[in-house]
């Protein structure tokens, strides 16, 4: 019992620590770090992402937009 605590306090102090380097970095070093996750997520997205779900999931995403398009939302 006592040993899952410590771990919900170290993952807590973990996301502390880095929010807290994550407020000093500056706006363009902040971008740059957005800009590499969004490309690493594109990459395993391409990846490992079977045809069929990017298929599904192409498809909802034309038919949100053809709503949005027609409602402007």
């Amino acid at each position: 019992m006592f040993g899952n605590n410590k771990g919900k306090f170290l993952l807590a102090g973990l996301a502390a620590f880095a929010w807290y380097k994550y407020s000093k970095m500056s706006a363009e070093e902040k971008s740059r770090i957005t800009h590499d996750l969004k490309e690493k997520g594109k990459k395993v997205y391409d990846q490992y992402v079977p045809r069929e779900v990017k298929d599904m999931i192409g498809k909802k995403n034309s038919s949100n937009q053809a709503y949005s398009e027609n409602t402007g939302y």
